[in-house]
C-alpha cells in the first residue's frame, strides 16, 4: 500500500558507531516527527554496557533496537502494533542492524532467554498494561539479567519503580536526563504477577445479546461506546447469510461478534493492536459464535480476504490522516464489487477526502453525536 512516510536521521556521536541512522516513521506510531527522550536516555546509557541476547519491548520504530544491535550480540524487537512492527523490520534491514522482530503482546509464550531488555512506555500506555509487561519482560530475563526501564512521572515512573522494587530483586537509578530515569532492576521472576485481568462487557442490541472481552488501552474500554452501537442499529436486519463481512479496526470485537450472531456469514476481524485482537477472539469464544481474528496494519495481511461483501467500521479518527487514507483505500481494494462500506464517525468530522474513491457515499443515520455513512462500490 502505497505510505508517505516521514524521516528521522540520528547521528552518532561516538566513532565505534556507523556516522548516521535513518529511520522512516509515519502516521499512526507515536513520536513520529522526533526521536523519543527515553529512548535516546537509553542509547546514551546502555552504549557501553554489555547486553548479550538483547530484547527490546515495544519498540515502536526500532530506533533502540537498531542502534545498539551494533553492541550487543543479538537484538529481537517486540510490538503489540502491526505498523509499528513493519517500520522496525524495514528501519533494521535498512540500517544492517541485524535485529528480527516479532509482533507480540505476551512475551510469557517466548521461548527465548534474554540478558537484557529495555522498555520505554509510552506517555498514554495504562498503568496496569505497563506493569504487565514489565511483570513479563523480568519472566524472559536469564538469572543476573538486567530490565532497563526510562520513564518520566507523565509516563509512570513512579508506579513502575514501585512495582520493579516489589518483584526484582534490586532496582538500581542508572542514569537521567531532564525529567526522564533509567531504572535497572536485576533478578529473574519465574511466575510473573498478573496486572491485566479482561473486563467482560454485556450489550443487548437490536435484541441481540453481546458479550465482549476487553483490557484497559483499549477504545471504550468499559462499555460499547455510542458510536458503535448507532452503527448496529442502523444496520439491523442487512446483513445476510452468506456474506463475507470485515469487522475492519475490530477493537474487541463488537462488529464481527455482532454480524456473527444474526446470520450465517463468513466474519474476519482485524485491527493494528495485536491487545485488541487477543480480546477479540475472547469475544468470539464468550458469545459463543465464530470469526477468523487478524492483526494486520490496515488490511495488509493475506488471511484478509481480498472480497468482502460488507465492511463494517468505527476507523480511528485519532490516528492521523495517512492511516485514514490508507485504511479507506484498503477498505476499497478488498471489498466486492456491489459490496458497502459502512462507517461511524463524531459529526464534527469530515470523511468524505477519504472515500473519493467510492462509487457513492450517503449519510445512513445521524445521531445526536455520530454519523453513519455508506460507501459503495
Amino acid at each position: 500500500m502505497k505510505r508517505a512516510p516521514y524521516e528521522l536521521t540520528l547521528a552518532s556521536r561516538v566513532s565505534s558507531a556507523r556516522s548516521e541512522y535513518r529511520f522512516r516513521t509515519a502516521d499512526g506510531v507515536v513520536s513520529k516527527q522526533s526521536f523519543r527522550e527515553a529512548e535516546l536516555l537509553l542509547l546514551d546509557a546502555l552504549w557501553d554496557v554489555p547486553l548479550g541476547h538483547f530484547l527490546c519491548l515495544e519498540a515502536n520504530y526500532g530506533v533502540v533496537g537498531t542502534v545498539l544491535s551494533e553492541q550487543a550480540d543479538s537484538v529481537e524487537m517486540t510490538e503489540s502494533s502491526a505498523r509499528a512492527a513493519q517500520l522496525c523490520a524495514h528501519n533494521s534491514r535498512e540500517n544492517d542492524a541485524g535485529a528480527s522482530v516479532s509482533l507480540s503482546s505476551d512475551l510469557t509464550t517466548h521461548e527465548r532467554a534474554f540478558d537484557s531488555v529495555a522498555y520505554a512506555p509510552r506517555q498514554y500506555t495504562p498503568l496496569s498494561i505497563g506493569k504487565q509487561r514489565i511483570a513479563n519482560a523480568l519472566s524472559v530475563l536469564r538469572p543476573n539479567g538486567c530490565l532497563y526501564l526510562a520513564a518520566s512521572k507523565q509516563t509512570g515512573l513512579t508506579r513502575y519503580e514501585a512495582c520493579l522494587s516489589e518483584i526484582a530483586a534490586d532496582v538500581t537509578l542508572v542514569s537521567e536526563r531532564g525529567e526522564y530515569q533509567l531504572l535497572e532492576a536485576r533478578g529473574h521472576v519465574s511466575d510473573p504477577q498478573t496486572y491485566v485481568t479482561p473486563r467482560r462487557i454485556h450489550a443487548t442490541v437490536n435484541g441481540i445479546d453481546l458479550t465482549l472481552l476487553s483490557v484497559p488501552g483499549l477504545f471504550a474500554a468499559n462499555a460499547l461506546d455510542s458510536g458503535s452501537r448507532l452503527l448496529l442499529e442502523t444496520i439491523e436486519n442487512e446483513i445476510k447469510d452468506h456474506e463475507r463481512v470485515l469487522d475492519l479496526c475490530c477493537g474487541y470485537g463488537a462488529f464481527g461478534v455482532y454480524a456473527a450472531s444474526v446470520a450465517d456469514c463468513d466474519v474476519w476481524l482485524s485491527d493494528d493492536d495485536c491487545l485488541a485482537t487477543a480480546c477479540a477472539k475472547r469475544s468470539l469464544r464468550a458469545s459463543g459464535v465464530v470469526g477468523t481474528v487478524v492483526t494486520a496494519d490496515c488490511v495488509e495481511d493475506s488471511a484478509i480476504p481480498r472480497s468482502v461483501d460488507r465492511i463494517l467500521c468505527n476507523p480511528p479518527t485519532h490516528a492521523g490522516t495517512g492511516v485514514l487514507s490508507e485504511l479507506f483505500a484498503g477498505a476499497r481494494a478488498v471489498l466486492a464489487p456491489n459490496g458497502r462500506l459502512t462507517v461511524v464517525h463524531h459529526r464534527e468530522l469530515d470523511l468524505r477526502e477519504h472515500l473519493t474513491g467510492f462509487d457513492g457515499t450517503e449519510i445512513n443515520h445521524t445521531g445526536s453525536d455520530h454519523v453513519v455513512l455508506n460507501a459503495t462500490l
